[in-house]
Parts: structure tokens; sequence; C-alpha cells
């Protein structure tokens, strides 16, 4: 961020209170009279509000869930009578066969709002992140899930710069002591992100999609998880700032741009969530309410230079060649060399959406992943996997590997009973698949 972006967010975040969210400690260990607390928390979340911001309740079955030791900790009981009782909690341990992640989980005859454990110390960010997994859990049944597409261009060098430009025009707005300071910065934003979409024809889609599927659930936990709108607004300009520091921005954005947009919507049009059904992104909701002229797209070079005195385009331009030299040597290791490729039906992964690293027309590189599918289980800690973009194959290095040792630099795999790795379709490669023996 330019300095005074910087100040800005950094002033906002003290005001109310957020100046010291990214260095608090985690909770400990998930003892019962810690899970007891968070199950209160999230009960007091749901009853403040009532079923009233989107017609249903939060509340729902509950899993923490130990990552270390699949250790858990659930609010009710299974379906399945696989946890016991313990005291007003019931405990288990989460199987192998599952993924561990802040996610809604489908396990032993029950959908729960599954959160890792510990979750933070700060209890703002404790609260937000309850509220958004909890509306995660409902998600599907109000018809707010998309498919979702890469948003590579968000690695780009232009549009993480337009991007940033957007977010220091939002946390502008979200500051602005006046109705009319509020619209310009609005006008601001819009402008940037609609630059943005016309050098990226597909970006529209892609960013609307995935501000629908993670964006939405942000700005619910900021929304509910808060009590008073001065904090809220503090928080959104939080993630705004927060979430510049992210490695790649194509997952991470609908993060940062879900509240601040939600949170200027409740002031525009509070009866905006009944009109994402239509099919309208935040930012048409967003200037439809308020009614903005068309984007002067002559202006954007005079806009940015209230936004950016030259260097964060410096530090992108860096950024940039860095980004071609790390692509090129995924390339060679992950699209040229020998790999081996597993087909992605029925699969469920758990992964850092900060760190996915766009590969063209290639998909995306996972530097981290554990993954399940017929075939078993996959987990990737350091070589990276990359996924196609149809989300139709998983491919890793399998330069120099044995094929009874289902390991290779980086990553380890466990078949399932009549699985094995055969020849693939180039010499070295090697692919998953039932039956046969193994080569």
């Amino acid at each position: 961020m330019s300095p005074a972006s910087f100040s800005l967010c950094r002033v906002l975040a003290a005001a109310f209170g957020l100046a010291g969210l990214a260095a608090a400690p985690a909770l400990g260990a998930p003892d019962t009279d810690g899970a007891v607390a968070v199950f209160h928390e999230a009960k007091i979340i749901c009853d403040r509000d009532g079923g009233a911001l989107w017609g249903r309740s939060l509340c729902g079955p509950m899993l923490l869930v130990d990552p270390n030791d699949r250790a858990i900790a659930a609010n009710q009981a299974d379906g399945g009578g696989v946890l016991k009782a313990s005291g007003s909690i019931f405990t288990g341990i989460f199987p192998e066969s599952e993924n561990v992640a802040n996610t809604p989980t489908e396990w032993s005859g029950v959908r729960w709002t599954q959160i890792l454990w510990p979750l933070p110390a700060s209890e703002v960010k404790r609260h937000v992140l309850i509220a958004h997994e909890l509306f995660h859990r409902i998600q599907p049944y109000l018809n707010l899930s998309r498919p979702e597409a890469g948003n590579q261009h968000l690695d780009t060098l232009e549009g993480r710069y337009l991007l940033q430009l957007e977010w220091r025009a939002l946390a502008k707005a979200l500051g602005a002591p006046t109705t009319a300071g509020r619209r310009a910065a609005i006008a601001d934003a819009l402008l940037f992100r609609r630059e943005r979409y016309r050098l990226f024809p597909q970006a529209a889609t892609e960013e609307g999609a995935l501000e629908i599927n993670e964006g939405i659930p942000e700005y619910t936990g900021v929304r509910l998880g808060i009590a008073t709108a001065l904090e809220r607004r503090g928080y959104a300009v939080y993630d705004l700032s927060a979430f510049v520091q992210a490695p790649t921005f194509v997952r991470s954005f609908a993060y940062a741009t879900g509240p601040a947009y939600g949170l200027l919507l409740d002031q525009a049009d509070p009866a905006w969530r009944g009109k994402l059904g239509s099919g309208q992104r935040l930012d048409q909701l967003l200037s439809s309410a308020l009614r903005l002229p068309a984007p002067a797209f002559v202006q954007v070079k005079a806009r940015q230079a209230a936004y950016d005195d030259g260097r964060l385009r410096t530090r992108e331009v860096k950024r940039d060649q860095e980004r071609q030299s790390r692509l090129a040597a995924l390339k060679a290791r992950l699209v040229d060399g020998p790999v081996l490729m597993l087909p992605l039906h029925h699969s469920n992964y758990q992964f850092n959406p900060q760190t996915l690293q766009p590969l063209g027309e290639f998909g995306t590189v996972y530097p981290s992943l554990r993954l399940t599918a017929d075939w078993g289980v996959l987990e990737v800690d350091d070589g990276g996997a990359l996924l196609d973009k149809d989300m139709a194959a998983a491919t890793v290095s399998a330069a120099g590997i044995d094929p009874s040792s289902l390991k290779g630099d980086g990553w380890r795999l466990i078949l399932n009973k009549g699985w094995i790795l055969a020849p693939g379709s180039r010499k070295g490669d090697l692919v998953a698949k039932q039956g046969g023996a193994v080569p």
C-alpha cells in the first residue's frame, strides 16, 4: 500500500480495536471446557441473528477437529453412533478418510460445520470465523453456491494492480466521514474493477462466482460475528489490508471484497441480499443502489495516481518478473517432465487458498494439498500438485520414483484396494487406475 492508504487502514483498525488481530495467538488444546465455550459462542451468534439476515438460522451441528490427532468435539450426536457423550458434548476421532478443514462436512449421517481447532484467541476474529463457517453449512439451501473458475487473471501484473487499487478505494469508502466522500470512493473502486473486467473479459463471471461462494460467507461472518456497525467496518478494513499479504489473490480476494461490498450495500440498499438470486454481482448491486453513471475509462490513469504514488506499481512489476521464473520451473516439473496423473472422480480436497499458483492453460498449482478420491489419498507438502482447469485430474511429479513406493518428491499416496499405478501416455508417466498389475 501507499503510505497514505496503509496509514488509513492502520488508524481505522486501531480505532475499532483490531490492530492486534494478525498477531493474536490461538486458543489452547481442545478440552471440554474450551469446546463448550465455542459452542456457547456460536449459539449466542445464532440467537442474536434469529435467522433475520438470511431467513434461516445458522445454528446446527458443529465439529471441532484437531488436525494433529484428529480428536473431535461435537455439539450433538452423530447419525452413526461413532461419537461418545462426554458431559454436554460428544467426542471421538475423525477418520483418516475424511479431510480436516474449515468446511461443511457430510459425515456419519449428519451435515456438520467443521472448524479446525484451535480457534483464534481474538474474540472478534473467532466470532467472524464461527459465523462464516456456520453460513457455509446452510449456503446450498439458499441457492448461493456457484461453479468456480480459476481467476488466473488475478495473478497477472495488471489484474493484481487494479485489484489492490480497488481495495484501497473500498477502504477509503468504509472510512469516509461523509456520504459524498463514500460515494466518490465507491465510484473509484468500481472504476478500477470495470477496467479489470475490460482487460480480462472472463473476470466478471469468475470473480462474481467466488464472491458468492466465499465473499458472502465472510460478509456474514463480519455482519453476525461482530455486534456493532463501527466494529464491522473496522474489520472489513482489516480484511482489505490483511489479504494484501497473501501470496496470490486468485482464491483469497473474495474474503476481502465480500465484507467491504456487503457492508457498503447494507448502507446503500438494505434489501440487497434478496436480489442475489437475480445473478447480479456485488459491484452491480452497489452501482445500481447508488445510481452511479457508467465509468469513464479515460479517468483510470488519473484516479490511479490518487491511490498509488508509484511504489505499488514498482513492487508489482518486480513480483511479476519473479513470477515468470517460478512458472517456468513449475511447468518443467508438473507438465513437461514425467508425471503421475490422478483422476478426480468423487474427490474432496483441503488446501490453503492463499497459496495457489495459476499455471495458465494448464490449471492451478496447489503447493500443499490433501486430496481424496476413488483411488485413495494424496498428501502434498512441498512439491506441489497441478489440478487442471476442468478439475478432472491432478498431477504430481513422477521424476525418479519407484511406483511400488507410492512416494515422490514432496508427496505420498495411499491407494485404495483394487487401484494400481500403470504406465501413462508418455514415457515415464504414470496413472492411477483400477485392476491390472503394478508395472
